[in-house]
């Protein structure tokens, strides 16, 4: 049995708490005495990924079989252990939290694994739920989200079990560590069973393109630019756009070797794209894969035709193909960045006052403009303002900056203006505070 401390905290999900017994010497292979559940599992359930990574730190074996626990399903494929309850679980990050290096899985073991989660894919969620817990009544839906992680997937309870709904996503992961190529459309086929792009089966079919960096693959991507479905064509805009900006390159596999500019992949595309979501990724790939700030006006042309589009997701991505690290700024991007400081949407206000607050040109009017947002209703808007202000030596920053507090001195955007603090002239703060 585990500890009553360490089971408590593992409960509680306080990772900190459990990180501490367990360096002090807690049993990470211990159970809650109340069932015999090991504590590994009980993290599992809680979709809890930090105790459970913590555990497996210690010691704890996610491929400990679990024979006369209570939990599992002796009627799913493979045995019952952690990993599988992770898999089973429909979690994503969780089950590759538990997933160990591929030489500790036999052949079958890795087929268990990969028939696991197509079992689940194909199942319904709600009566396998019905069918595990043998529970009446409606199924509890809601999202959950990892702000780590930037996605979300759909979750349902019933009769004390939650599922979450990323088994197509874990297939996919599964599919990459044990280097089984999907096919592109297979990818594209799972991305569309959950047409989002903010949820983690979207998501992960996008970034496992994204490492390949092949001609294979960004022929199959290009050739959907043009698809008369706007699904196909927003896949395509953001498997490439992984491609363009590298981010494909912090996973890719050796021998990945295709490397193509931005702009010849997006520029086209963005004067002709006319889908606002569409858009949107497309202008992101064009600003992001930006060849090492190199710009001759095109880019800025593209961005300032859309600083007042109708649809405030493509206008949010205006700032960032009008930024430069220029000593001057031309007029009429100031001028855009203005405009878009005044938009009526507060995430487009965000991007343009975070653009403003880092220009390093002498702008007039810039301080004015950035003040008028000291009251905006986010907060790292807020942040942004006082920064650019505190940067420019104007004593509006020290009241921005006193409302703001508590600061996070090692968070973003907090850490930014921390610094700019410190470098802010000390006998300005003095007379601006009395």
């Amino acid at each position: 049995m585990g500890s009553a401390e360490l089971v408590g905290a593992v409960r509680r999900g306080d990772v900190d708490a459990v990180r501490e017994l367990l360096d002090g010497g807690a049993d990470p292979h211990g159970t809650d005495p109340a069932d015999g559940v090991p504590l590994l599992c009980l993290a599992v359930a809680a979709y809890d990924e930090p105790v459970a990574e913590e555990l497996i730190k210690a010691g704890a074996d996610p491929l400990r079989p679990l024979d006369g626990v209570p939990g599992g399903d002796p009627g799913l494929p493979g045995g019952d252990t952690p990993l599988t309850r992770a898999v089973d679980g429909g979690c994503s990050w969780m089950s590759n939290t538990l997933l160990p290096e591929p030489v500790r899985l036999d052949t079958a073991a890795r087929a268990d694994l990969l028939a696991r989660a197509r079992y689940w894919a194909d199942a319904d969620i709600e009566a396998e739920l019905r069918r595990r817990t043998g529970a009446d009544g409606p199924v509890e839906r809601g999202r959950a989200r990892v702000d780590n992680w930037h996605c979300h997937h759909e979750r349902y309870a019933l009769g004390g079990q939650t599922v979450w709904d990323g088994h197509l996503s874990i297939l996919t992961h599964l599919e990459e560590r044990f280097r089984i190529r999907t096919p592109f459309d297979e990818l594209l086929a799972r991305a569309f069973t959950r047409p989002d792009r903010d949820h983690a089966v979207w998501t992960d079919a996008v970034i496992h393109l994204a490492t390949r960096l092949d001609e294979e693959t960004w022929a199959a991507a290009e050739a959907l630019r043009d698809h008369p479905d706007r699904l196909h064509r927003l896949f395509a805009a953001d498997v490439l756009r992984c491609l363009v900006i590298g981010f494909g390159g912090l996973f890719a596999r050796p021998g990945s070797v295709v490397d193509k500019p931005a702009t010849a992949v997006f520029l086209p595309w963005a004067l002709e794209e006319r889908d606002p979501e569409v858009l949107a990724v497309v202008l992101s790939g064009l600003s992001e894969g930006d060849e090492d700030g190199a710009r001759d006006g095109e880019i800025d042309a593209v961005g300032l035709a859309y600083v007042r589009h109708p649809d405030p997701q493509v206008r949010l991505e205006v700032p960032e193909t009008l930024r430069g690290e220029a000593e001057r700024v031309p007029p009429e991007k100031l001028d855009a960045l203005y405009t878009l400081a005044r938009d009526p949407d507060a995430g487009v206000r965000e991007r343009a006052a975070y653009w403003l607050a880092s220009c390093r040109a002498e702008a007039p009017g810039i301080t004015d403009v950035l003040a008028g947002l000291l009251d905006d209703e986010l907060r790292d808007t807020r942040v942004h303002v006082a920064y650019g202000l505190a940067k420019r030596g104007d004593p509006r920053c020290v009241e921005a900056e006193r409302r703001l507090r508590p600061l996070d001195v090692d968070g973003w955007p907090d850490s930014s203006l921390v610094r700019a603090m410190w470098e802010y002239p000390k006998d300005d703060m003095k007379d601006a505070r009395a």
